[in-house]
């Protein structure tokens, strides 16, 4: 007779609930060590009664966010007409605008928590800057509209299909997390820019620091391992493949704070194309327009406009079982 589910389950609680009995002293004991350390880094920890910034809002936003953007792609209940669609808008931008109210001021208000300043109208400041946020969905449609013609005209794979670069391209949906974070940053909203960035991260391997300058037309191929520093600017129709770095220089260990702000990170104009594995880094150097950085290329120094840089091609050693 094969033994009855609901015994064997217990049977498993009870040897549980004896394993940690056993271990009880100890997990009581590193507790205290933990509890015990909060005076001495009160910076890696929040106890307070007033929310925090969060990936799960991030997140939320974006989802609107992309909503409103290409409307009829990722609402969870396709709109049938025009009527709809228009309603369907309406109520996405009403629930963004309330997303971003929330979390703009969960971020003033946790910032003056966390350096015990005043908060004076933090709600009234949320709904402000998020306002001024919704105010600037139509110029970025406008703008990701031409990121989407990019990657229609950089990559022979994207056919005509506008519909797969839509659904399916990681460097579209990191551009996109990108220019509404972008956005946030420019006014100051503190943490919720870079939650969002990391958020698209983690999901597409892009990196994208929201306070880089990117214009129009920007498309990342394929995009895994791609890096994109905070003083980052970058031209009009630029293309970037994958594990492209666009970084800074090594800086000693006291120069984070006293670099703060400063240009640290490659300027590349208009027209410019990065192919796989190139890295380019410091804030004394621009790619000029029109010119094309090879595959595995290390770059510290400018180059001109219309310059191709590339690695001499290396000699290839090619042995088959055959040979002697």
């Amino acid at each position: 007779m094969s033994p009855n589910p609901a015994e064997k389950a217990c049977e498993y609680k009870i040897a549980e609930l004896e394993y940690l009995a056993e271990d009880a002293p100890s997990l009581e004991s590193i507790t205290n060590r933990l509890s015990s350390m909060r005076a001495e880094l009160p910076l890696l920890e929040y106890v307070t009664s007033v929310p925090r910034p969060s990936f799960a809002a991030a997140k939320e936003i974006i989802i609107l966010a992309r909503r409103l953007i290409f409307p009829g792609f990722f609402e969870p209940q396709l709109p049938s007409n025009e009527l709809n669609v228009k309603f369907s808008i309406g109520q996405t931008l009403t629930s963004l605008f309330a997303a971003l109210t929330r979390e703009i001021t969960a971020a003033i208000r946790h910032d003056h928590v966390r350096y015990d300043s005043l908060c004076a109208n933090c709600h009234q400041q949320g709904r402000t800057l998020a306002m001024q946020i919704v105010n600037q969905l139509p110029r970025l449609r406008e703008i990701l509209a031409s990121d989407v013609q990019a990657a229609k005209e950089g990559d022979p794979a994207a056919g005509n299909h506008l519909d797969q670069i839509i659904l399916c391209y990681p460097g579209l949906l990191a551009t996109l997390v990108y220019r509404l974070a972008h956005e946030l940053w420019l006014l100051n909203v503190p943490f919720v820019p870079r939650i969002m960035t990391e958020y698209a991260h983690s999901r597409t391997g892009i990196d994208i620091h929201p306070g880089a300058s990117i214009g129009s037309s920007f498309f990342i191929d394929h995009g895994t391992g791609v890096v994109i520093g905070e003083t980052t600017t970058i031209g009009e129709r630029v293309r970037l493949y994958q594990g492209v770095t666009l970084g800074a220089l090594s800086l000693p260990r006291n120069a984070g704070e006293r670099l703060q702000g400063a240009k640290r990170h490659p300027t590349l104009e208009d027209d410019v194309i990065v192919y796989a594995g190139a890295t380019i880094l410091g804030g004394d150097t621009t790619i000029g327009a029109r010119s094309v950085v090879g595959g595995n290329v290390w770059l510290t120094e400018s180059i001109p406009p219309d310059t191709k840089v590339f690695i001499k091609k290396p000699e290839l050693v090619i042995k088959n079982k055959q040979a002697k």
